[in-house]
């Protein structure tokens, strides 16, 4: 079945199975998001499966998490800023209230978004936002998947010791 991977984010990802995944990071996925209503829309998944919480993982790994998700933000920030005009900043949350297992949200956010949202957060968007076909992750997004995985790159290559 095509969305098999799905069911099981993290497990596909680890098997090379999922293909929202932009790239592997010291202790997470860097994955481009299954909707993009905010272009550029990201998520890092932590690569223990059995972590469901930050405090899950040893203090190391947690401080790994951490820098990937700095970095997945950063990689964000930089793409939608050469991609759009409009981009304003990037929101990142560490939620878990509907998925039990550990991830990180990156969403960019722009001048271009409803004046009654555009201060609040990503979750008071409409919820048909998260499965209205527009939205849907597609071929389309191929062009921005390539430019935050190439900051993602940068950013990589100018935090190696020389």
């Amino acid at each position: 079945m095509v969305d098999d991977w799905r069911t099981d984010r993290i497990g596909s990802a680890l098997r090379g199975e999922n293909p929202t995944v932009l790239r592997r990071l010291d202790a997470a996925f860097a994955v481009i998001g299954d909707v993009q209503f905010l272009p550029g829309y990201c998520v890092l998944l932590a690569d223990d499966p059995g972590a469901e919480r930050l405090s899950d993982l040893p203090r190391p790994k947690r401080l790994s998490f951490l820098a990937d998700m700095d970095r997945l933000g950063e990689a964000v920030e930089r793409a939608c800023r050469t991609t759009d005009a409009a981009f304003r900043r990037v929101n990142l949350e560490i939620l878990g209230n509907t998925d039990g297992f550990l991830h990180a949200h990156a969403w960019p956010r722009f001048a271009w978004e409803p004046a009654e949202l555009v201060h609040l957060p990503v979750w008071f968007h409409p919820r048909d936002r998260w499965s209205d076909d527009r939205f849907a992750l597609g071929p389309r997004h191929d062009p921005l998947r390539e430019a935050i995985s190439g900051e993602l790159d940068r950013l990589r290559a100018s935090a190696s010791p020389r």
